[in-house]
């Protein structure tokens, strides 16, 4: 009885033991599984945050990029600009107004010439037609450029002497006048030598000042 007692307890003893065992590698494997789990999952979190960290940089290079392509680009748009301004230059009329300036002599000479046997008031008409609506108006005409093409200080010099030749213009337009004076040729003479000189001035002054 004793003996059989003793065999008992010597089968629960190897199966705590065995139970115990098993239990120990079955932790263990677990733990090993868990540790593996963790490591493949911290790889993967880490392999799947570097490209990310690629991808923020390329991206940061390419936003940077992008704003010294705006950079150049306004930098350029001065550069457009000024060349646009340096374009933007008075225009050379100085030949185009002689051409004008000699077609326009030839032809009021010729309707001067064609009205020398008419009779004074009709003279007076020629004249005056030449004077208000041909060379007067030239003169303003060619004045005005002279405006856009000079700088201030040419200007302002210019406009002293415009101021001279104008009295010069009148006085000596009266003198001549008053050979006739009282007499029907009186006006004729005086609107005559007015355009003769003014004629003059617009000839002097593209010659002399425009470009």
């Amino acid at each position: 009885m004793k003996f059989k007692n003793i065999f008992l307890l010597g089968i629960v003893v190897i199966t705590v033991a065995l139970t115990t065992g098993c239990n120990t590698f079955a932790k263990e494997s677990n733990d090993a599984d868990n540790t593996e789990q963790n490591h493949t999952s911290n790889q993967t979190s880490s392999d799947s945050h570097h490209p990310s960290s690629s991808t923020d940089a390329m991206e940061k290079q390419t936003s940077s990029g992008e704003s010294n392509t705006v950079v150049e680009k306004n930098n350029s748009n001065p550069v457009g600009k000024t060349k646009e301004q340096n374009d933007d230059k008075p225009r050379y009329l100085k030949k185009e107004y002689l051409e004008k300036l000699n077609k326009t002599k030839e032809e009021t000479d010729k309707v001067r010439k064609e009205s020398e046997d008419e009779i004074t008031y009709a003279l007076k008409k020629v004249e005056g037609d030449r004077y208000d609506n041909i060379w007067d108006g030239l003169l303003n005409e060619i004045y005005g450029v002279l405006v856009d093409q000079l700088s201030s200080e040419e200007m302002e010099a210019l406009r002293v002497e415009q101021r001279e030749w104008l009295e010069y213009r009148d006085n000596t337009a009266k003198e001549a006048s008053l050979v006739y004076e009282n007499g029907t040729m009186e006006q004729l003479e005086y609107v005559t030598v007015q355009n003769n000189l003014t004629e003059e001035r617009c000839f002097q002054l593209v010659e002399e000042y425009m470009k």
